[in-house]
Parts: C-alpha cells; sequence; structure tokens
C-alpha cells in the first residue's frame, strides 16, 4: 500500500502563523490557552490540523523530569486507550476479508464463558463482560508477565460473573479489546502485534508508531515518561508508584491499549481515515454509527471511538487514554475534516481546559 505520509505537509509554527487561513485571533486565543497551561506546570503537546495540514503544533514540559530533558513535538507517548480504534481496525479488516463477522459470537473463537456476546457487541462496550484485570490482580503472580492467553485460562478458571446481559447497556470493557486481539490472532494465525505493523503502521509510514514491550520502550531514545508527583510534590517517573505496577505485569497484553506514537503519527492515521486505503467507505461509516441496544436505544460508541453530534461540527468522533502518567486525546470532526491531538505525560489537572480552548478555537474558524 503507498504511504500517505507524504502528503501531509508538516512545518513549524511560525510558518502557519504566517500562512495558514487559521490566522489571527483563533491562533491568539488557542496560543493564550497553551501558554496558560504551560505557566501552570502543563507537560504535553497540542497538535491542530485542517485538511490534514498542522495549524498549530507546540511542546512544552520535560520528557523526562528527573533527568530535565525538554520535552519535544516528535516524541513518543504511550496511548493508553486511544490504541483500541486500532484494535478494532484489524478486526474491521478481518470482517473485510471475510475471516469472520460482526454478528459471529465470542465463543465462536475463543474457549471462554461467555456466550451469547457478539463480535459487534465486543466493538462497542455493549457485552456485560466483568473487568479481567479485576481477576488477575486478585490471583495472578505478579513476578511474571501476563499475555492475552493467560488472562483468558484465568478467566475461565475463575469465571467472574457478567455485569450485565448482551446488549443490555454501554459498559467500557477492556475485556472486550483483549478477546478482540486474540479473535484477531485466532482467524489469521498470525501475532497481533506483527499484523498491526504489516496491515496498519507500516503501510501508513507510521515509523513512530508501534505495540511496544518495556525493554522496547526503555530502547527509544525520545519516549516521553509518564509522571506522577510524590510526596513531596516532585513530578517522577508513574514507574515508581505501586499503582503503576499493573503496567507491568499485564505487560504483555494485546487489544486495549499498549500502542505508543507519536502526535505527527495520529495525524497520518487520521488522515489514512478518510482515504479507504485501510478499510472501504462503507465499513469506515458502519464505524462511526451508534449502535442499538436490547431496548431499541442507541449506544454513541462505535468500533473504538465515542460518537457525538455538534451543531457547529457535525459528526465527531474521539478517544481519550489514560494510563499511569499519561492523558491522551484524539478528537477529529468528520465532516470538517479538522483534528485536534493532544497529548499529556504529567496528568495535569489543565488537560480539560486546554482541549476546550482548542475546540474553541477550531469551532470560531
Amino acid at each position: 500500500m503507498e504511504s500517505i505520509k507524504a502528503n501531509i505537509s508538516i512545518f513549524p509554527f511560525l510558518i502557519f502563523l504566517l500562512f495558514s487561513p487559521f490566522v489571527s485571533a483563533q491562533i491568539s486565543k488557542v496560543d493564550k490557552a497553551y501558554a496558560e497551561a504551560e505557566s501552570k506546570g502543563f507537560s504535553g503537546i497540542l497538535l491542530l490540523a485542517i485538511d490534514g495540514e498542522v495549524v498549530f503544533e507546540k511542546a512544552t514540559g520535560y520528557r523526562s523530569y528527573e533527568q530535565k530533558i525538554p520535552l519535544k513535538a516528535t516524541d513518543v507517548f504511550e496511548m493508553a486507550s486511544v490504541s483500541k480504534q486500532f484494535t478494532a481496525m484489524m478486526v474491521m479488516k478481518c470482517a473485510e476479508k471475510g475471516l469472520l463477522t460482526y454478528e459471529d459470537e465470542l465463543t465462536d473463537y475463543l474457549d471462554v464463558p461467555y456466550p451469547g456476546i457478539s463480535i459487534r457487541q465486543l466493538l462497542t462496550h455493549t457485552n456485560g463482560l466483568p473487568d479481567y484485570q479485576e481477576v488477575m490482580d486478585k490471583h495472578w503472580d505478579k513476578s511474571r508477565v501476563a499475555d492475552n492467553g493467560d488472562i483468558l485460562e484465568y478467566l475461565r478458571k475463575y469465571q467472574p460473573p457478567m455485569l450485565a446481559q448482551p446488549g443490555e447497556k454501554y459498559e467500557y470493557s477492556n475485556t472486550a479489546y483483549v478477546f478482540l486481539a486474540s479473535i484477531v490472532e485466532k482467524v489469521t494465525g498470525r501475532d497481533f502485534i506483527e499484523l498491526s505493523r504489516e496491515w496498519i503502521f507500516q503501510p501508513l509510514g507510521m515509523g513512530n508508531t508501534d505495540i511496544r514491550t518495556l525493554e522496547e520502550k526503555a530502547k527509544v531514545s525520545n519516549f516521553a515518561a509518564g509522571h506522577l508527583k510524590n510526596e513531596n510534590g516532585n513530578y517522577v517517573n508513574a514507574n515508581k508508584f505501586h499503582s503503576s505496577d499493573y503496567t507491568v505485569w499485564l505487560g504483555n497484553r494485546k487489544g486495549p491499549g499498549r500502542v505508543s506514537s507519536t502526535a505527527q503519527d495520529l495525524l497520518i492515521w487520521d488522515q489514512a481515515l478518510y482515504s479507504g486505503n485501510l478499510v472501504n467507505n462503507e465499513t469506515m461509516e458502519l464505524a462511526f454509527t451508534p449502535q442499538p441496544l436490547n431496548d431499541g436505544s442507541l449506544s454513541n460508541y462505535g468500533f473504538g471511538w465515542d460518537l457525538e453530534e455538534d451543531e457547529h461540527f457535525g459528526k465527531i468522533v474521539s478517544h481519550t487514554g489514560d494510563n499511569p502518567g499519561y492523558k491522551t486525546l484524539i478528537m477529529r470532526f468528520i465532516d470538517q475534516n479538522k483534528t485536534l491531538i493532544l497529548l499529556n505525560n504529567n496528568y495535569h489537572e489543565v488537560h480539560n481546559q486546554l482541549m476546550e480552548s482548542a475546540v474553541e478555537a477550531l469551532r470560531n474558524r
């Protein structure tokens, strides 16, 4: 597949300040909001784009607070649950290849004690599944690193009960996305990580994006660590906190998280979703369509995306991510081809305020 990377122009901020149609008042507003966030200690990257062209991009803070390494706009961040849209794409590609259908049941592919759940319900968090992490936290030997096979084994062994009936309601489910990655492996006979590289990251030219082990992350020189405040109020690597331990002992899971990427690579991904190169337009439209529940109401979560309709923007598809020390966001205003990417590596409370200011700047364009 031909790379679309060359079609996305990323220039220095000042060039766009002078020449972009997104100029003057709106740039001034978002720049002011960014400066205010910076003054309050925000560490991260904000990127705004219109029609695939970057109109605002800034980085502030530290890649590593302890080593005082300044953050750069090209640094790699943990995506956390923003990863789910990539997992959903892998399932969508399998569907287009005729390897599965959205109405197939989970138990058609995996030996787990949860019958009656469709792949569609896994994708849309309308499945009622229990939380795998709770089971693993209670029973797993944390000196070992668990993968999807281990998670499935423990769900079979301990059989925690369903939280709801399939299709009864929307309830966010990391377990569902573990199952989806395992289903992709089952129907393809391939490793999910290798296949994600082959089907998505490499063809699109997303050269800084991967599903990395802890050891692989350590070898990425520009990997932005997540940070939290210690008892003295100083930012330190989030891995030093006990609450972050699960990222180690669940470090080989696939599906619900673990993609790491850059703001620029996310923009490549964003633009690729308009192209029809990954899956056809009908499949993308389905991914962005609210899904019916058993009572006929609609759940506003598609295939790996939160869905929203706005009077000014039209359809908005977005997703957040939340890992120790990280807050991530991609927001796509798909009727207007506008994009907001916000990556934060010190879990700062000003994150949402900065996001709202950026949305307003795009709204007033």
